[in-house]
């Protein structure tokens, strides 16, 4: 009997430790911790990431170039989706029934439990008709975000474009970025990056057994606010970035057009361009690819990547650099009998397309004489009292003070420096250091080895009409709400050449605009003293390109503009026009000119044919190239023909070293 009881016992006591035990587990989880809670309500919960909006990108005038649209994100559950009519739901989002079994499947290895994206950036339009019906697919939900939108569709190689980012992003980015999310990846999108993306936010939603919103949870105690990314203030005038593209429609080349008293870029023209509203949403893909295969590159952003001799326009700063040396002043005088003799006993000859006699500097640079800066290349570099190799290190340190063969570090990607030959390419090429001015005379006249882009033109530009300084040349002026500067573009740069030294060659640059002779004289502007340089750019590949930079007006300069039109010409024909008219409407926001003189321009095409392995075809237009036709109506030709006519007469084209 007592056995009896005291088995009784032990087996009491055991039930008491157990329900002691689980009382204290019951305790702790429901009243200590509230770790099983929030578990237990993870099962009725949904959390949506709010994805800021993009900092929006303006023009000057803060009007707008960037702006956001709402999108839809379809978001997938897969263990929570039920039976459903399949073919209804892809009509629906617009997907065929092989895509819906590809992104099924795809949701289903990357997690059975999680959510996952299915179709991305689901149209407003499309939305409206799928919300209603939302329902009656279970397992699913949407997902508001934005996408980038363009209402002018212009300056798509300064914009740049936004993308999904990648695993090797997600990685490097230490957690911030995650899938799905987005990222600036060429232009300022990608420059301004940590500006533009903001910071995403997090809303728990509680939700039915169907899956049916049901409010939040906690009453928001633990959501966190999305932040927008800070707008940007451009430099870029949209009215005259407007006018350059119309301008330069089925033309490869340039525009670049600055202000010279701060840096700020008015005008970055890249052409052929494409429309930016292509790069964005459910075809972006689709239409990269077309970009990538079209002949003319409409992805090159040739400003900052594009490098070219500069021809003649170089004769503006071996002009400023041979007065800095002492070499030359603005009297000196050199004959011109249709050419620059060199070499032994003068057995070779640079050409010139005139016999202009005798000329001093001021002249010299009217008329483009190839003639007078051969010889004073050949002062520079063969009489400078030291050894030709030394004199050449003296000149080429002047010259990369202009910025030539360094980059400007612009605040866009991928900017190339361009090339100054540096002395020891010529010894390593002849075989020793005993070279003089005629192994490179070519540079005299901004041919040979030289390679600059259209940004340092008009950045050279900058300085001349400055007299001597340039600030760094930028396109974002302002950011945030409180137009926030940043300092380096305040800073001051200077050359070494004295300012005096401008005056003369600045005289000569009036002069080929505004006098009879010059060879720019037809794109004079009324009622403002435009200061210029032709260039005709020797171009290996095929017909030369046509090259103009100028400042204007000349006292207090409000712009200074290059324009490089590739196999086109003379560049009094076709680049001095676009820029005498650009110039214009910014100073004036008007033109004066008679509309043949527009027509002329805005209807030309000067695209190069595509070469095929069979036959050499007239261009054909790509379907994404945002272009107008590229044969010009038959009612323009004839006006064409004789302005081309009338202005080459004025224009003088470098002819190659006889080397």
């Amino acid at each position: 009997m007592n056995h009896f009881f005291e088995r009784k016992f032990v087996v009491q006591g055991i039930f008491i430790v157990i329900s002691l035990i689980l009382l204290s587990r019951l305790f702790y989880i429901q009243v200590i911790t509230n770790k099983y809670v929030l578990s237990a309500h993870n099962n009725v919960l949904r959390k949506l990431i709010i994805y800021p909006a993009r900092g929006t990108i303006l023009d000057r005038k803060e009007k707008a170039l960037v702006q956001n649209e709402p999108v839809y994100d379809l978001m997938v559950i897969p263990n929570k989706v039920r039976p459903f009519d399949t073919l209804e739901f892809c009509n629906l989002i617009e997907m065929n029934r092989e895509g819906f079994n590809k992104r099924f499947t795809k949701a289903k290895k990357y997690s059975p439990y999680k959510a996952s994206l299915f179709e991305k950036q689901l149209s407003v339009q499309i939305y409206a008709s799928f919300q209603e019906k939302l329902f009656e697919f279970p397992g699913f939900f949407v997902q508001n975000r934005t996408i980038r939108s363009y209402p002018d569709s212009i300056a798509a190689q300064f914009l740049g474009y936004v993308g999904e980012v990648n695993n090797r992003t997600i990685t490097q980015s230490n957690g911030f970025y995650h899938q799905g999310d987005y990222i600036g990846i060429s232009g300022v999108e990608k420059s301004y990056e940590t500006l533009l993306r903001g910071h995403r936010g997090v809303q728990n939603i509680m939700v039915d057994a169907l899956g049916r919103p049901k409010g939040n949870f906690a009453n928001g105690k633990y959501d966190t606010i999305a932040v927008s990314g800070k707008r940007l203030i451009s430099s870029l005038d949209k009215d005259l970035q407007k006018f350059g593209e119309k301008l330069m429609q089925n033309k490869s080349g340039s525009v670049v057009a600055i202000e010279p008293s701060s840096g700020e870029i008015l005008a970055f023209v890249s052409s052929p361009t494409y429309d930016p509203n292509l790069m964005v949403g459910r075809k972006r893909g689709y239409n990269y690819t077309k970009f990538l295969s079209n002949p003319y590159k409409p992805m090159f952003i040739r400003p900052i990547q594009a490098e070219y001799p500069p021809g003649s326009v170089f004769k503006v700063i071996n002009a400023l650099v041979a007065q800095q040396l002492r070499s030359i002043d603005s009297n000196t005088v050199f004959n011109c009998s249709g050419g620059y003799y060199y070499g032994p006993n003068g057995s070779k000859k640079m050409g010139c397309t005139h016999k202009h006699g005798a000329l001093n500097l001021r002249q010299a640079i009217a008329q483009s004489c190839n003639t007078y800066f051969g010889y004073t290349y050949n002062r520079m570099i063969d009489h400078a009292g030291m050894r030709p190799v030394n004199a050449y290190q003296h000149w080429w340190k002047e010259v990369s003070e202009f910025g030539i063969g360094s980059k400007l570090d612009i605040d866009l990607p991928n900017e190339r420096k361009g090339r100054l030959p540096t002395g020891d390419l010529y010894t390593k090429r002849w075989g020793s250091d005993k070279w003089g001015s005629g192994f490179n005379i070519s540079l005299s006249i901004g041919q040979g080895e030289l390679g600059i882009t259209p940004l340092q033109m008009a950045n050279v530009m900058a300085i001349v009409a400055n007299r001597g300084f340039f600030y760094k040349p930028h396109l974002i002026k302002a950011i945030g709400e409180k137009h926030v500067v940043k300092e380096e573009y305040t800073k001051k740069n200077n050359v070494s050449i004295d300012p005096r030294y401008f005056n003369i060659v600045i005289e000569g640059m009036d002069d080929v605009v505004n006098s009879p002779g010059g060879t720019a004289i037809y794109s004079k502007i009324p009622g403002i003293d435009m200061c210029g340089k032709t260039g005709t750019v020797e171009n290996s590949q095929g017909k030369d390109h046509s090259v103009f930079f100028a400042f204007a007006p000349r006292i207090n300069p409000k712009i200074a503009i290059v324009v490089v039109v590739e196999n086109a010409g003379f560049g009094a024909t076709w680049s001095a026009p676009i820029a005498s008219l650009m110039v214009e409407k910014y100073l004036k926001n008007t033109i004066s000119r008679p509309q043949s003189y527009i027509d002329r321009l805005l209807l030309a095409n000067l695209l190069p044919p595509i070469r095929t392995k069979a036959s050499t075809s007239e261009p054909k237009k790509s379907e994404n190239m945002k272009s107008s036709s590229l044969i010009p109506p038959k009612s323009t030709v004839n006006i064409q023909k004789k302005q081309n006519e009338t202005i080459k007469k004025a224009d003088t084209q470098p002819v190659k070293p006889n080397e």
